[in-house]
């Protein structure tokens, strides 16, 4: 029961005081915008450790926070090999690959109205595929390794990008472009010059699209076939031995990844399309 009790009283504390931050003077100042959301997660950690342990739940269901700390403490070196398997070996060159793949067939695209619509009608249909459907045909091309997982990253991460930086290489209006002709520029001084700088955020709208997709598409192809290591191969043997702290420990990193991830890629993107609206103020 003090638990409980306890597990209240912090979230009704955390809650004036989110209240109070949030209408403050002081609102709108970094610390204060970071200070809520890091307030408001670790009330949600606070209240998930007081329910587990005050209504006695089995720590195979459910282990509490604390518990998941302890295991990810002990593991670090297994983390650590599974986080280099799936996250750089897998997602991120699957990303990179996808990346610019996508790009450079965006490009095409812009050049070929054959492509436009043969090309992008296809890329709506792959997109729909199921990724537990093209995951197994993919490690069965690939292998168990991390060839396969980022062979998957790659089908996942080109078709949203690719629909993105079509959509801003089409941006520019008629009066800019006839402004660069009477300049005199050429097809691909325009686009360098004009239509690349602003379908940026679009093509970054993609990308961070695209980030948690990688990540997902790593650890699920992990799940058809995979060396004896990996965050997929991981959980699912942990879901099998009722390892479930150590299943937990693996989700925390991969959310940990995600976040960073996104947040490198929308660091990016605020310093290459500084002048656009939605970066000001």
């Amino acid at each position: 029961m003090i638990w409980i009790v306890g597990m209240m009283a912090f979230w009704a504390a955390a809650w004036c005081i989110n209240v109070w931050l949030a209408n403050s003077a002081h609102a709108e100042k970094r610390a204060v915008r970071i200070a809520v959301p890091v307030l408001f997660g670790v009330t949600i950690l606070v209240l998930w450790e007081g329910l587990v342990r005050g209504f006695g739940v089995s720590q195979v269901i459910l282990p509490p926070p604390s518990q998941v700390i302890v295991v990810f403490a002990q593991s670090m070196d297994i983390l650590w090999i599974d986080f280099v398997q799936t996250v750089l070996k897998g997602a991120l060159r699957g990303f990179l690959i996808g990346a610019t793949a996508a790009f450079v067939a965006a490009l095409l695209i812009d050049r070929s109205a054959f492509l436009t619509r043969g090309l992008l009608p296809i890329g709506n249909f792959v997109a729909a595929l199921p990724i537990v459907g093209v995951a197994p045909i993919l490690v069965n091309w690939f292998g168990f390794d991390w060839h396969s997982k980022a062979a998957v990253v790659v089908v996942m991460v080109f078709f949203p990008i690719l629909v993105n930086t079509v959509q801003g290489l089409r941006e520019t209006d008629a009066m800019q472009r006839d402004l660069m002709r009477t300049y005199a520029a050429g097809y691909f001084q325009t686009l360098a010059k004009l239509r690349i700088p602003a379908a940026m955020p679009f093509v970054f709208n993609g990308l961070k699209i695209a980030t948690t997709l990688a990540l997902i598409g790593a650890i699920v192809a992990e799940y058809f076939g995979s060396p004896t290591r990996g965050m997929g191969f991981r959980i699912s043997t942990g879901v099998g031995s009722l390892s479930i702290d150590l299943v937990w420990a693996e989700i925390f990193v991969s959310a940990l990844v995600g976040s960073a991830f996104y947040g490198v890629v929308t660091w990016i993107e605020k310093r290459v399309t500084f002048w656009h609206p939605s970066q000001r103020g």
